[in-house]
């Protein structure tokens, strides 16, 4: 993809904030990538809240300016709705089309979107798995980007290397640089961008640790939190009790939360994986929303909530 076109400095300019000189270096690092007549098979690693959206998104526009096409592959339903809110808050005022595709989609809704696909007429895929599927085809796919990439396998991740006749450039990113990475960064000729500063005036994060024992302090300076107008996420490893780990579960929890925390004056939300996509959607926009002060949870909102 060519150098700068157009509307790239209109579209940097759109940006709310200025970017980290690691946000510059990447990007440069990208651009170089693009700009070579080779496939770019990057890794981007960077913590949460350190701008490796932003970065993806500028790499989509430079794609879909020189007349590509993006697909944009995370592992979760609730990731992939963010990432489309996310990309479309940016690339709508520049008037580029972004579809979402999950397990969810239902078939007329889907029918449309695979045809601007292959039309050509939808640049910015965002999607789950279902992006793999191999009835998704593209008319001049550019641009892979794979979110949490080590939530995904070899073959995978393979699979959108034939998805254009010509390989795609891949952009994989990850707050989670776990040994399957390293190896892959060692031994798959993936190339490093490092992003380890967050933006200006950012709160500092304290992390403390508390034993079974001060369970009551813990609820104590809840209770504080929530007076102030803030809220809590509670995370639990397991959803029902496990005779093979032996870990607090969700719904045991949700029951001693809730007693200490009762309705009408403390609303609780609950979320985990075994949940109907709906009733999710549902409870996260009640947090999100601040109707409830308390979200119980599993990992399964790990992932880029």
């Amino acid at each position: 993809f060519s150098p700068d076109g157009p509307f790239q400095r209109e579209f940097e300019d759109s940006f709310r904030y200025t970017p980290t000189p690691d946000q510059v270096s990447a990007t440069a690092d990208v651009k170089g990538d693009m700009e070579s007549p080779e496939a770019m098979d990057r890794l981007i690693c960077g913590d949460v809240g350190f701008g490796k959206t932003e970065l993806a998104v500028r790499a989509a526009f430079r794609v879909v300016s020189g007349g590509g096409q993006v697909a944009v592959l995370v592992p979760t339903t609730i990731l992939a709705q963010q990432h489309y809110q996310s990309v479309r808050e940016l690339l709508d005022p520049m008037g580029i089309k972004v579809a979402l595709l999950t397990g969810s989609v239902k078939a007329r809704e889907r029918k449309p979107i695979h045809e601007g696909l292959e039309e050509g007429t939808l640049p910015i895929l965002v999607g789950t798995h279902a992006v793999l599927e191999e009835k998704v085809r593209f008319s001049n796919l550019g641009l892979a980007i794979i979110d949490e990439q080590h939530r995904f396998g070899v073959a995978q991740r393979a699979k959108m290397w034939k998805k254009n006749q010509i390989p795609p450039h891949i952009l994989v990113m990850t707050a989670t640089p776990i040994p399957r990475t390293l190896a892959m960064s060692l031994y798959g000729d993936l190339d490093i961008s490092v992003i380890d500063e967050l933006p200006p005036g950012r709160k500092p994060v304290r992390t403390v640790h508390r034993r079974d024992s001060d369970r009551l302090i813990v609820f104590a300076f809840l209770r504080e939190q929530i007076a102030l107008g803030r809220q809590v996420y509670i995370v639990y490893p397991l959803i029902q009790e496990s005779e093979a780990l032996d870990y607090k579960d969700l719904m045991d929890g949700y029951e001693s939360i809730t007693r200490e925390f009762p309705p009408p004056q403390y609303q609780v939300s609950i979320v985990h994986g075994k949940m109907k996509p709906e009733d999710k959607e549902f409870e996260m926009k009640r947090f999100a929303g601040g109707t409830t002060q308390i979200m119980v949870a599993t990992t399964v909102i790990e992932v880029g909530v």
